[in-house]
């Protein structure tokens, strides 16, 4: 079993290999599953051919137990900065899978604007004793946010910190006055149990290949979506509301929850628009490692 440690080691390996656009510097395995984006692509190919800077923005985790490591941090492609979400399989120090979620917000319909790559120190920390909890906890929490989304009508079916807060593409989308949403103004719970993202059809293809115990982070990957169905309804305070999207739409996201005492404090997406109900070669992926 690789330590934290050692998990970091081949993260920076694979960034700095990146970083120098030379996927032969990074420690490939033979049976390796590389996708940008929910496609798979040999290495070498995507991103690696466009990067031209990585910004200072460092999130890392890492799960020992199933040999995975992960960085949120943003790239620069030429005149554009976007944000981007890594995640390295491990095993005996070479990397199975690499799986990159890159959203460039300069290429969607609706840019995210106002992006700040900054440190979060809550994040970062290590859960204090006696507010910590087990795999199994961590993980029925993150899907539980997940539940609380899908059709959402404001039934909470996770918990959260009265503080809360989501960062999603770069942009703080919860008490965001700035946002051009009205829902950002409230924090995480007040905007689920207003029943705003009734919208959101379906949550699909849930994975949560990374937990991080000792920092209390849950890495998660899948789609949210859109049938298009929803036009106007009502929000649980009586508020009309009208559905952003009104044709088929789906994202994939790479989403990092922070967990304490049993409630998720933070929130950390990455996320980019794919073609409607688009599969995904992780789960053929996952079948073949069953």
């Amino acid at each position: 079993m690789a330590t934290r440690e050692e998990l970091y080691a081949v993260l920076d390996r694979f960034v700095s290999a990146l970083e120098s656009r030379d996927p032969a510097r990074a420690p490939w395995a033979d049976s390796l599953l590389n996708t940008e984006n929910n496609v798979a692509l040999q290495p070498g190919d995507g991103l690696w051919n466009t990067i031209t800077a990585r910004g200072d923005y460092d999130l890392r985790f890492a799960d020992a137990e199933s040999g995975q490591v992960a960085l949120f941090t943003c790239v620069e492609e030429t005149n554009a900065l976007s944000p981007v979400a890594f995640r390295l399989g491990v095993r005996e120090g070479k990397i199975v899978e690499a799986e990159t979620v890159v959203a460039r917000n300069a290429d969607e319909g609706f840019p995210f604007k106002g992006q700040r790559f900054e440190r979060k120190p809550a994040m970062e920390a290590l859960v204090p004793d006696g507010e910590t909890s087990m795999r199994e906890e961590l993980l029925q929490i993150a899907d539980g946010y997940f539940e609380t989304i899908e059709r959402n009508d404001g039934t909470i079916n996770t918990r959260f910190w009265s503080n809360c807060n989501r960062v999603e593409n770069g942009v703080q989308t919860t008490n965001n006055s700035e946002f051009p949403l009205p829902i950002a103004r409230l924090g995480c719970e007040a905007q689920f149990r207003l029943g705003w993202y009734r919208y959101d059809d379906r949550l699909r293809g849930r994975r949560f290949p990374l937990v991080d115990v000792e920092r209390g982070i849950v890495l998660a990957h899948g789609f949210i979506d859109h049938c298009g169905i929803v036009g106007e309804y009502t929000l649980t305070d009586g508020t009309p509301a009208s559905s952003p999207v009104r044709r088929p739409h789906s994202y994939y996201l790479a989403e990092a929850f922070k967990i304490r005492a049993g409630a998720i404090e933070q929130v950390e997406a990455v996320f980019h628009s794919v073609p409607y109900h688009m599969p995904s070669p992780w789960d053929a992926a996952t079948d073949r490692a069953a």
